[in-house]
C-alpha cells in the first residue's frame, strides 16, 4: 500500500478519497482533524490534528489533506486530484495535454470564482449554530455566486452535462466539490438547472456514495 492520504473526512481530503474510489486506488487513510476542533490540542490523550508534530513533519502548512505516495509528499486537495488522475490514468484523467489544461483552469476556476463563497453559504446557512449565523454574509455570497454558476451552465449545457471532454473526469470531481458548497443555497440551483443536473449525478455515482457514508460515519 504506497498511498497515504492524510485528514479527516469532514474536510477537503474528501475530494481525494471521491477520486481514489473512482480509480480503484488502495489507500492508507490517517484521520487529521483541524485544530480547531480539538478541545486541547496539548492534552496527551489528544488526537492527531493539524498542529501535531507528527503531522507538521508532513505537511508544515498545519492544513489538510495531504499524501505520502510511496515518498513524494503532496499537499492541496485539487492538485493531489491532478496527480493522482495523471499518475493513474483511464477515462478519469485527462487524455492529452489540451485536457490537462481544462482540468487545472477548472480546477482553478473553482478555487478562485466560487470556493470562498460557497463556504460562506455552508457555514452561514446550515454548519454555524443560528446565532452565529450572518445575514450580510448570505447576501454578499448570493450576489457573487449567480455569475459563476452562469458560466458552469453554459460549460457543461455544450460540454454534454460534463465539465471537460465530454465524460466524467477528475476535473468533474474538483469543481463538484467546491460547488456542493453551496448547496444550502437551493436558488441558485434552480437558476442553473444544468448545475443542478450534474451535480445530482456526481453524486450518484458509487465512488462518491462510499465516501459519503465514511464521512457520515465520521464523528461531526
Amino acid at each position: 500500500m504506497s498511498l497515504t492520504i492524510y485528514g479527516c473526512y469532514r474536510s477537503r481530503a474528501t475530494r481525494n478519497v471521491w477520486l481514489a474510489n473512482e480509480l480503484g486506488i488502495t489507500f492508507k487513510h490517517v484521520p487529521v482533524i483541524q485544530v480547531y476542533r480539538v478541545a486541547d490540542p496539548t492534552a496527551p490523550d489528544a488526537p492527531i490534528h493539524t498542529r501535531s508534530a507528527e503531522f507538521m513533519a508532513v505537511n508544515p502548512n498545519g492544513h489538510v489533506p495531504s499524501i505520502d505516495d510511496d515518498g513524494f509528499v503532496l499537499h492541496e486537495s485539487l492538485a493531489i486530484n491532478l496527480y493522482l488522475a495523471r499518475k493513474h490514468g483511464g477515462p478519469v484523467a485527462p487524455k492529452d495535454v489540451k485536457e490537462e489544461g481544462l482540468a487545472a483552469m477548472w480546477s482553478l476556476w473553482a478555487a478562485t470564482e466560487c470556493e470562498t463563497q460557497a463556504l460562506n453559504l455552508t457555514y452561514h446557512l446550515a454548519a454555524y449554530p443560528p446565532e452565529k449565523r450572518d445575514p450580510a454574509i448570505v447576501a454578499t455570497a448570493l450576489a457573487a455566486l449567480p455569475a459563476p454558476f452562469a458560466v458552469l451552465d453554459k460549460a457543461l449545457a455544450e460540454g454534454g452535462g460534463f465539465v471537460m471532454g465530454g465524460r466524467f473526469t477528475v476535473a468533474d470531481i474538483n469543481v463538484a466539490e467546491v460547488i456542493r458548497y453551496a448547496k444550502p443555497a437551493t436558488q441558485l440551483f434552480d437558476a442553473a438547472p444544468n448545475v443542478k443536473a450534474w451535480l445530482d449525478a456526481c453524486h450518484a455515482r458509487p465512488a462518491f456514495k462510499a465516501m459519503w457514508a465514511a464521512r457520515e460515519a465520521e464523528p461531526a
